[in-house]
């Protein structure tokens, strides 16, 4: 009788596999061939591949094709690879796609995580995004912008002071304590030295928080996306208890001491509690805004009428956390990126320093908001990095009305969507893709010169996402980025060492476009 139960055991197992993993083929489209269990996600969780090649896998799989369908464990996705597709789904017809995908667990569970900008979903994300998209205009930035500067002259003027004719560095160690030093003080009002005191509690609470490659945190994730239901049953936490209730404390200290003091700082927290109190003020000047990869706010954002709502302290630590989640590693990571390209084309390095040095004369070496932004070269350098290293290899979007891909070639068929189907966008892929970006794997910020930037299309080009749910943080990330190269740039060569990796080779652990080596090189002090 055993061969019976097993032959039984065989057919529930292939019935199981069909029934989950030929959802794109019943649909008329071309899909991977998934592992059992894992999906096309087990490359990756055995770190067979990094995230970006997996998914450039799938993007070149079949050449023809305006989409390809995926699996990440039981979770079928579908792949664009069209920029006309992609423009239609998030721009024109957005109000169907409008959610990301559900990765944390509750409110009272993970408070910070879910009221989070990036995971509130329909009517609450648009309220709070209307609400929200005030404060990171460029005259907000402009604001806070000589917070950003003296964080950056304290970075350099460290290394500086060491009077060494050549500092050998580890980047993403010390680019991560600048970002959490800009944080601190733009985002929580705390004045803090990263570098000269690396043992800090809010620089280890903040590494705490973003550090989403521990095995609790893969684990939390992975049981999220495969069994949500007994995730949530174990009340399991994204985020670390400690961390999260850290920077709460820090939040309602903050907040009280401003109320009972009457304390008024350029900072976040300031305009968060003027938009609370109702007392946000309008942009009316006119501010310089360059710079080719700025997510320009979406007009259905900005022209939607900005409901009244009660902004609790909990809702302002959770939206100064959008700087930590999605700047302290990732803006980090893209200055590592930034520095590793200019060490290893000394050539772009010195075009970038003659501009630098060039501005700074005729502002009298004094580094302003203006002056920072006049700087194309430096918008060149910084757009070319996010363009060969975006800050996300993916990002998605969660269909939330019925819809349908209607064909466009003879081989096509509808592609019905339903409520809760996911649909995956691959920057890295399309920034790496020879049809709209030449000779991909070569650093050339000529490409978004004056001139050749007319020519790109923007839809191939997403370092911050597209469309209304693209980073509402751009501009700030941006900002960091160019105030401390210019601070860099003008007082040191960087240079690679024995250590420097060259070529890079990708981390397989994270969905981030970084070294799997680190990142090592030296400031050469100039004369």
């Amino acid at each position: 009788m055993w061969f019976i139960y097993v032959g039984v055991l065989c057919l529930l197992s292939v019935w199981y596999y069909i029934r989950t993993y030929r959802v794109w083929s019943r649909r008329g489209v071309k899909q991977t061939i998934p592992w059992p269990f894992f999906g096309d996600s087990g490359i990756t969780v055995f770190q067979l591949m990094s995230v970006p090649e997996i998914l450039n896998k799938i993007y070149y799989m079949y050449p023809k094709t305006r989409y390809t369908g995926f699996y990440q464990f039981q979770e079928a996705l579908l792949l664009l690879k069209d920029p006309e597709l992609i423009k239609q789904i998030t721009i024109k017809d957005f109000d169907h796609f409008t959610d990301h995908r559900t990765v944390g667990s509750s409110d009272e569970i993970d408070p910070l995580f879910n009221k989070n900008l990036f995971f509130l979903k329909g009517q609450t994300w648009k309220d709070m995004r209307s609400l929200l998209s005030g404060s990171f205009t460029s005259s907000k930035m402009k604001i806070m912008y000589n917070l950003i500067v003296e964080a950056s002259e304290n970075f350099v003027d460290y290394f500086c002071s060491k009077n060494e004719d050549l500092v050998e560095v580890e980047f993403k160690d010390i680019f991560s304590k600048y970002t959490n030093d800009v944080i601190a003080s733009t985002s929580f009002g705390i004045k803090v030295d990263s570098l000269r005191e690396p043992k800090n509690e809010f620089y280890a609470m903040g590494k705490k928080m973003t550090n989403f490659n521990t095995f609790r945190s893969l684990i939390g994730f992975l049981l999220y996306m495969a069994v949500p239901t007994i995730a949530k049953l174990l009340k399991i936490k994204i985020l670390a208890k400690d961390a999260s209730d850290f920077f709460i404390n820090i939040i309602d200290q903050a907040i009280r001491m401003r109320e009972e003091n009457h304390v008024v700082r350029k900072d976040m927290i300031n305009i968060m509690l003027e938009e609370r109190e109702g007392k946000a003020r309008q942009d009316d000047e006119e501010v310089i805004d360059s710079g080719f990869a700025i997510v320009e706010e979406s007009q259905n954002i900005t022209k939607h009428p900005k409901k009244q709502m009660n902004l609790t302290n909990l809702d302002i630590t959770a939206h100064a956390m959008i700087f930590f989640l999605a700047g302290f590693d990732t803006v980090s990571t893209a200055i590592c990126n930034c520095c590793y390209e200019l060490a290893i084309n000394p050539d772009i390095q010195d075009k970038l320093r003659n501009e630098i040095k060039k501005t700074m004369k005729e502002h009298n070496e004094k580094l302003t908001y203006e002056s920072t932004l006049r700087m194309k070269y430096l918008d060149m350098v910084i757009t070319e990095t996010l363009r060969k290293y975006p800050g996300l290899s993916a990002t998605e979007r969660v269909c939330v009305k019925p819809y349908t891909i209607e064909p466009v070639y003879p081989d096509e068929q509808p592609v019905h969507l339903n409520v809760g189907d996911i649909v995956f966008l691959p920057p890295y892929s399309l920034h790496h893709d020879p049809k709209y970006f030449a000779d991909p794997e070569k650093f050339i910020p000529e490409r978004f010169s004056d001139d050749n930037k007319t020519l790109i299309n923007k839809y191939t080009y997403m370092p911050f996402g597209i469309g209304p749910r693209a980073c509402i943080g751009s501009r700030f990330a941006l900002l960091e980025m160019k105030t401390l190269l210019i601070q860099l740039v003008n007082k040191f060569e960087i240079v690679p060492v024995q250590k420097t990796k060259i070529p890079m080779e990708l981390c397989r652990s994270t969905m981030s476009v970084m070294s799997k080596d680190g990142y090592y090189a030296a400031f050469k002090l100039l004369k």
